[in-house]
């Protein structure tokens, strides 16, 4: 093949299913749903043909707040071939989240689920939407998101205002096959194709726009690195609203004819079950996913003899892990991927037949067409090898840019195209890079990447609180928790419990502090700067046991 494919999202599926259309695409274990591509390239269709009925148009948001269920990957491809734009929503996002989400990017579409763990998405999404129980289907006119039109339910049952999934089926045969080829002549690989928000380097979260040629050449390239090939099989155990899952995960597989084996939460036990059942040759997973599934005391009850190969990343891969996973469960491929939603996501990944010391001391080298540079944050100028400075990416991964944000686009991408990650590294003289610091203050727990402003914002909103400071206490099992450091108001009478409860509910609770310290004073620079990363170091004292 070419270097870089100029192809829709689209296009790579249905070149998959003319090659490999009786392989199975889709496998749901705990369900016994599997879907060969041919019958997935006909669910899509049937899904894109519905919303095109519905008067989704070319260029339009589609919203889905959902976990790992069947229709979301029908959904990532359905979008794709209308033309509109696929905007993942973290599950973990509370009411104040979706409507910051909703409003941002003036989604026009939103795909829910009933509900995830403990918290009910019908019952928000009514309370944002309250028009829903009373307008008409499809007529939405609602003040608070002038741009939504549409809601749609992940499912059989039917809620007031929503369209489920059977009624977008049925309303496909309103739409004739000419109309759907002409819809898909007018897209271009070009095109944005997925919106994920983060929030970059700093601040509020921002909507990174990614086209079909960003993902889709991204997708090969991590699924070449790992020799994927028809017959592979993963275990996709990784949100789908990540890129984890939907690019490294989802867009490996269509590009190689792998079969997804999906499951729909990260449960250990439930993973080895679909490794041994399904006779995996691959799986993904953060750090903490593995140790999991290592430690846990039904291990040896399964066999991973079928297994070879899969993608760690999200955070630093302790040695000892990476040990374990290649002899225990036979991942002597493994590799290891580093970069940013900004970046499509993959800038390096290790390859196979590395050493151990590159698998475990770097992130590997630059991705085939993309140049990876280690910048003086001072003067933006090249350093030499062994020299730390501010990772930065140039190629065709980099982002279409921040929807609607012009400013934040030109501070993360400069003049030469090069895409500014936030992270220290090193290169070395063989190109490998190692990830050394943050220039940011972005706080990884879990793999998941928390903001502290984002954090600090909210909680400035509490009564009692004169100032905030939140930063990354370091921790045994996650890497980092959250800590805040606050100084109160002179009359307040608050206990470190009392502002974790008053974020429970209203934010994500994985950004909920963890650890609360009563402050007199921040340290401080000369010129008045508050130095987070005596805070941090501060949270070791404070917490030695965390």
């Amino acid at each position: 093949m070419p270097a870089l494919q100029e192809k829709t999202l689209g296009q790579l599926l249905d070149e998959t299913i003319a090659h490999c259309p009786d392989t199975e695409a889709v496998v749901y274990v705990d369900r016994d749903f599997r879907l060969t591509y041919r019958e997935f390239g006909d669910l899509v269709d049937t899904v894109a043909k519905g919303l095109m009925a519905l008067g989704v148009q070319k260029g339009e948001k589609v919203a889905v707040w959902a976990n790992n269920v069947p229709y979301w990957v029908t959904l990532q491809f359905a979008t794709a071939k209308v033309g509109a734009v696929l905007l993942t929503v973290n599950t973990h996002y509370r009411s104040h989240e979706l409507k910051y989400l909703l409003e941002n990017s003036e989604a026009e579409n939103l795909f829910i689920i009933g509900e995830y763990r403990d918290h009910d998405y019908l019952q928000t999404v009514y309370e944002l939407i309250p028009e829903l129980k009373i307008q008409e289907r499809g007529q939405l006119k609602t003040e608070t998101f002038p741009h939504l039109r549409r809601v749609f339910y992940l499912g059989h049952e039917k809620h007031r205002g929503m369209y489920s999934i059977p009624e977008l089926q049925a309303m496909a045969a309103m739409v004739s096959e000419q109309e759907y080829a002409e819809r898909q002549a007018l897209l271009d690989p070009h095109d944005v194709v997925n919106m994920q928000y983060t929030s970059g380097t700093t601040g509020f979260p921002k909507g990174v726009q990614l086209s079909h040629y960003n993902i889709g050449n991204n997708g090969y390239w991590i699924g070449k690195n790992q020799d994927f090939r028809v017959g592979d099989r993963l275990a996709l155990t990784v949100p789908l609203f990540h890129c984890f899952g939907c690019v490294l995960g989802v867009l490996a597989c269509i590009n190689h004819g792998v079969t997804m084996v999906i499951l729909e939460d990260f449960v250990a036990l439930e993973v080895m079950n679909a490794i041994d059942q399904e006779k995996c040759t691959a799986v993904y997973g953060v750090p903490t996913m593995f140790i999991a599934m290592l430690d846990h005391p039904m291990f040896k009850r399964f066999d991973y003899s079928t297994l070879r190969t899969g993608i760690m990343a999200g955070s630093p891969c302790p040695v000892e892990v990476m040990k374990r996973v290649m002899d225990k469960m036979n991942m002597t491929e493994i590799t290891i991927c580093y970069g940013l939603t900004e970046s499509s996501p993959v800038m390096s990944q290790t390859k196979i037949g590395d050493t151990m010391a590159h698998m475990t001391e770097t992130v590997g080298t630059a991705m085939p067409e993309v140049e990876i540079m280690i910048a003086d944050p001072e003067t933006g100028a090249e350093c030499e090898p062994g020299i730390q400075g501010e990772v930065c990416c140039r190629g065709y991964n980099v982002m279409e840019g921040y929807y609607n944000n012009p400013k934040g686009t030109a501070e993360a991408i400069d003049a030469n195209g090069w895409l500014h990650s936030g992270d220290l590294g090193v290169m070395d003289e063989d190109g490998y890079l190692s990830i050394t610091g943050r220039l940011k203050d972005m706080i990884i727990r879990g793999g998941e990447n928390i903001y502290p402003r984002e954090i600090e914002e909210f909680l400035y909103t509490m009564d009692g609180i004169l100032d905030v400071q939140v930063a990354g206490v370091p921790s045994a099992r996650l890497g980092e928790e959250v800590g805040a450091f606050v100084i109160l108001k002179e009359d307040a009478d608050l206990m470190p419990e009392d502002v974790m409860d008053y974020c429970r509910g209203k934010i994500s609770r994985y950004k909920i502090p963890k650890y609360v310290a009563f402050l007199t004073e921040y340290p401080m620079t000369a010129s008045g700067k508050i130095q987070k990363y005596k805070l941090r170091e501060h949270a070791h004292e404070l917490w030695p046991d965390a």
